[in-house]
């Protein structure tokens, strides 16, 4: 079984994260750039954090034969804070890099004016660098803010074929896909999906263009939550080429859409600036 979680925080996460990821048959993840938890003060911790996205990271990853990109944007929580606004200026350069694969997240968090502008320029820089993108539905209020979050695409120069909407759930699925966007579910403890309401959406609206993450992050998350509805999903009755199209096939085709997916793990280096894995030694 071969598996790719689509949306994952392994900044937040240990090496035995990524050695349990691989031994659960995951082989590929992004990254997307999101908020820490702790608010940012300037750009330059933004720029700092892009840096570890596209170094620090995929070296990480490479040493347990995961393919790591990532994606990157000013999330939609510090798009209200202008001290953090300058990223908008800075992202350009940093969208060029060949592990970047979209623009995101971007979206909403509390519908406020701040964010609405930085989605629209988001969502612009999306379409100026041929690149999809990732958007976050908030937490609250989410059929509202989904039905926000589609006028801001449909009022852009991106077409919702290269959208993600990500955080779907029961009450949002159904104008997402109506939309015409990519579906994006994330299998979260507590606060999001759980595997078998995972199993029943997907009864209910079929795989086509459905992507399911475990978002795992600094909060209390599982990054084995794929492979968990995985196994559900060929417990209740779907095939193997159904698990294959969810949890591989569909992701490598929306992140496909930015030219720059590259499944292939090179053996890497020893050290990353200097830095090895490794604690003590020479």
């Amino acid at each position: 079984m071969r598996l790719f979680d689509p949306h994952i925080h392994m900044t937040s996460r240990t090496t035995d994260d990524y050695e349990a990821m691989r031994a659960a048959g995951i082989r590929a993840v992004v990254e997307p750039a999101f908020w820490l938890g702790q608010p940012r003060t300037s750009p330059a911790s933004f720029l700092d954090y892009f840096d570890s996205l596209l170094g620090w990271e995929p070296f990480r990853a490479a040493q347990y034969g995961i393919a790591h990109h990532c994606t990157l944007a000013l999330n939609p929580k510090e798009a209200n804070d202008p001290r953090c606004l300058p990223v908008l200026d800075e992202l350009p350069r940093y969208l060029l890099k060949d592990q970047v694969v979209a623009v995101g997240e971007i979206g909403y968090d509390a519908m406020t004016p701040a964010e609405d502008r930085a989605l629209a320029v988001q969502l612009q820089l999306a379409a100026d660098h041929g690149l999809p993108a990732l958007v976050h539905t908030p937490h609250r209020d989410k059929l509202a803010g989904l039905r926000r979050t589609l006028d801001a695409v449909r009022e852009s120069a991106l077409p919702p074929e290269r959208v993600l909407v990500d955080h779907l759930n029961e009450t949002t699925v159904k104008e997402a896909k109506d939309s015409g966007c990519w579906l994006g579910f994330s299998v979260y403890p507590d606060t999001k999906m759980d595997e078998r309401r995972m199993v029943e959406i997907l009864r209910a609206y079929g795989p086509e263009q459905v992507l399911v993450n475990s978002a795992a992050d600094w909060g209390r998350s599982d990054p084995l939550k794929t492979r968990r509805v995985a196994d559900l999903m060929l417990a209740e009755g779907f095939t193997e080429d159904d698990v294959d199209r969810v949890l591989w096939r569909n992701p490598v085709a929306f992140y496909g859409l930015s030219g720059r997916l590259d499944l292939a793990v090179s053996p890497p280096e020893a050290t990353h600036e200097g830095n090895s894995l490794l604690r003590g030694g020479e």
